[in-house]
């Protein structure tokens, strides 16, 4: 058991980490369960942006639309200095999403079959747009992911004193909530137990969010465990030998490396002097977008590294695992169920204590105001 001294330490800790950093957590946690729900509600709600006018052959992953000039058209738009990435459907009614960076950011939907564009959306238009900036970066791109890195580490500052405060004299702990003896109590207990009985799953989650939103944290694992980080291939120096491939040939080539397997994602550079990515979902990946990828020269195609997600270092390999881990995707249904239920029960451990701050300093100032007035009573 704690010395009185050495626990009120550990209190006070827990408590003003809680108080400073708590409604941030609260915040994010409670964002992130909204929007498990909110995807298929944003789905629902704008078919023009995700279903097809027009069926697509999605057994490929890739649409049937040329994509060449579907490039120009883009470059056209939007200028010579914006990249993009496509993503192909993955079901036969859906659209084809480009995620353009440049001068306009956001993401265009298109007929996969005629090209015809469906509609578009900025990178902070929309409800389900902005839910998600604010749950990953908290609007401020990435100033925010690194106050959420940080946030995260507070909370394992909280999971262990909040331990230490619960840890039972006697085992078997019990695990009682009364809640017949006013709401303060019940709060409290369901405050201590929720977060010793939930506190180590809700830190995967917590932990897991903090991996993707802070890119550095999977090169300190990396390093720590000795291994050099794989980094993108760089495209040789001087002009290119060879004639310049169109973007359907550039495809073409990645996709002779990966024959028959469906393609994620193909990340068109900005400028020539940065590689290609085509990424593939292969069979084996646990990544619901496929992180193996074949990287080519923008120009002539050629190939310049192939990766499957098992060749990649511990830090940026571990992402096949922690992505669909943290959005529910890794267990379906089931899984995303406990993901909801875990960010609101994150969301309820921080406004339960924020409650119970505020409430405990009532009482005690009330109570000190009632002392006051009998000791000018007795006078």
């Amino acid at each position: 058991m704690l010395r009185a001294p050495l626990r009120r330490l550990w209190l006070k800790i827990h408590r003003w980490i809680g108080l400073s950093l708590g409604p941030v957590l609260a915040l994010t946690a409670l964002l992130g369960a909204v929007l498990v729900v909110a995807l298929p509600i944003d789905r629902y709600a704008h078919p023009a942006l995700f279903v097809a006018r027009s069926a697509a052959d999605a057994r490929t992953g890739m649409a049937a639309l040329p994509l060449e000039p579907l490039r120009q058209r883009i470059l056209a738009e939007f200028g010579p200095g914006t990249s993009f990435t496509l993503r192909p459907p993955r079901t036969p009614h859906e659209t084809l999403w480009v995620y353009v960076r440049g001068p306009w950011d956001g993401t265009l939907y298109l007929d996969p079959a005629t090209g015809a564009e469906q509609g578009r959306r900025g990178s902070h238009e929309g409800a389900y747009n902005l839910l998600f900036e604010l749950h990953s970066s908290l609007l401020l791109e990435d100033t925010g992911k690194g106050i959420l890195a940080f946030v995260a580490l507070a909370y394992l500052f909280l999971l262990v004193t909040g331990l230490v405060l619960w840890w039972p004299t006697r085992w078997p702990p019990s695990l009682r909530i009364v809640l017949n003896r006013g709401l303060l109590r019940g709060l409290f207990d369901l405050h201590r137990i929720g977060g010793a009985v939930l506190g180590l799953v809700i830190a995967v989650s917590i932990f897991t969010g903090a991996y993707m939103a802070w890119r550095p944290l999977g090169g300190f694992i990396s390093t720590a465990m000795g291994q050099e980080l794989v980094k993108p291939p760089v495209v040789p120096k001087g002009p290119a030998t060879g004639p310049r491939l169109s973007l359907d040939e550039l495809v073409a080539r990645a996709r002779q490396v990966f024959p028959g397997q469906p393609v994620g994602y193909a990340q068109v550079p900005a400028k020539p002097d940065r590689p290609m990515r085509v990424r593939f979902r292969l069979p084996d990946d646990p990544h619901p977008n496929g992180i193996s990828s074949v990287w080519l020269h923008p120009l002539t195609g050629e190939v310049l590294a192939v990766r499957r997600w098992q060749d990649l270092d511990a830090g940026s390999g571990a992402v096949v695992v922690i992505y669909p881990l943290h959005t529910g995707e890794l267990g379906g249904l089931v899984h995303q169920a406990i993901t909801v239920l875990l960010g609101l029960a994150l969301g309820g451990l921080g406004l339960s204590g924020l409650w119970l701050w505020w409430r405990r300093r009532a009482v005690a100032a009330a109570a000190r105001d009632i002392a006051l007035a009998n000791n000018r009573t007795s006078s």
